[in-house]
């Protein structure tokens, strides 16, 4: 009876109001981490693009209706034991104990009267053709790339958003700040995926290295604390005087308690013994490999970190293997860069953390950087041979390598 209570459920789901599917809690510990489903147009016909999270990266594949009813059952038979179902017209929550009971519930959610009405030309009292003028509606907005949905709406107002001139008071985003607008987004999504790490019952401690203007400083506090309600207590740290003042008085102007701004560099911060979450963007060099270090020393359960000006390595960087190569400056340069993160991220996986390197919106300073997460999850990776050897080959002695890992 569940399993055909399933069926019937996720059957009514698959149809063009769909927005998403999640399935998430996995059932055993695996790379399979979880999974997004959400609808697409071919070519004029409709598909379910399925998101499948392995490991470090992302596959994609297109399934019809009956076809992504049968793969989520799949899913939650092996895989996971809990599915988010979001439609314009309805929600839903799957629930499998380690027993295997299935639990579903379904809420229809109350504006999509009006939603109907409006599309049909009628008052939310009539009748009949309603189900005809939702498919129109909502089918309309409906392609490969269709408009996407922000964490922070277009048309609602956001205090600091108009305060720092990306909204104007009405919610309209500024045409020349679309692309920051873009940004701050992007980083909230990076901050969602991480969410069952944060608890909810206790102040989470975060620290943000060289916050610069704070846009997204902001971004986060207004994201945890007003929009999901988490008791968080936020500090942001520069070495730019006049930057923290301003800062400092918006925080206040908006009646933000929890979220103050202190002039300081990376390196010698001893303000705290215990943080939740380390974000550092655009620490240039070897600072963010010191906000890194002092984010591992802490214990960090999150790591949010967009490094620039990776200088270091490629001034160490030299091998005769790869010399016909590093004989071209800019790729050098580029290879010195790519080498960086991707040692940081082993050295942190070496501390117990899993890693991934994302594309990040950046305007400020190259069009795409590259954002390191770091989650903690206590295993370490037997990585300190396969580390070194690389440094062998590329004559380097990177600074997060030094400071954390180097033999004393």
């Amino acid at each position: 009876m569940e399993k055909r209570e399933l069926h019937s459920v996720l059957t009514d789901f698959f149809n063009e109001r769909l927005i998403q599917v999640t399935a998430s809690g996995q059932a055993e510990k695996n790379d399979f981490l979880k999974a997004k489903i959400r609808p697409v147009l071919t070519k004029g016909v409709l598909y379910f693009q399925a998101e499948e999270f392995i490991g470090k990266q992302a596959f994609h594949k297109n399934l019809t209706a009956e076809e992504a009813v049968d793969y989520l059952e799949g899913l939650m038979e092996t895989s996971f034991r809990q599915l988010q179902l979001e439609a314009q017209d309805k929600s839903g929550t799957v629930l499998v104990s380690k027993k295997g009971k299935i639990t579903v519930k379904v809420k229809k959610k109350a504006a999509v009267a009006n939603v109907a009405a409006s599309a049909s030309g009628q008052d939310s009292g009539s009748t009949g053709g309603s189900d005809a003028a939702l498919k129109a509606a909502w089918a309309g907005g409906l392609s490969h790339n269709r408009k996407k949905r922000y964490i922070l709406e277009e048309g609602i107002p956001v205090p600091f958003l108009v305060e720092l001139g990306v909204q104007t008071k009405d919610g309209a985003i500024v045409h020349a700040k679309y692309d920051k607008f873009r940004q701050i987004n992007r980083f909230l999504e990076f901050i969602e995926d991480v969410l069952p790490k944060l608890d909810k019952n206790q102040e989470t401690r975060i620290i943000d290295f060289g916050c610069g203007k704070s846009y997204l400083t902001f971004a986060m506090y207004y994201y945890l604390k007003v929009l999901k309600g988490y008791p968080v207590r936020i500090t942001g740290l520069d070495l730019k005087t006049d930057v923290i003042e301003h800062c400092s008085r918006l925080a206040k102007k908006f009646g933000y308690d929890s979220l103050e701004f202190l002039h300081g560099d990376i390196a010698s911060y001893e303000g705290t013994d215990e943080v939740d979450m380390v974000v550092t963007l655009h620490a240039c060099d070897t600072a963010t490999d010191y906000a890194l270090e002092k984010a591992v020393r802490w214990n960090a359960k999150v790591i949010l970190s967009v490094p620039c000006c990776q200088h270091e390595v490629n001034k160490q960087m030299k091998s005769e293997l790869f010399a016909p190569v590093f004989h071209y400056g800019i790729i050098k340069e580029r290879m010195a860069a790519l080498y960086t993160d991707a040692l940081r991220a082993e050295v942190l996986e070496a501390m117990g953390y899993r890693v991934q390197i994302l594309e990040f919106i950046d305007m400020e300073h190259t069009p795409k950087n590259l954002l390191i997460r770091a989650v903690k999850q206590g295993k370490r990776k037997e990585n300190r041979e396969a580390i070194k050897a690389i440094l062998k080959e590329i004559h380097a002695e990177p600074t997060l390598y030094r400071l954390l890992m180097e033999e004393k």
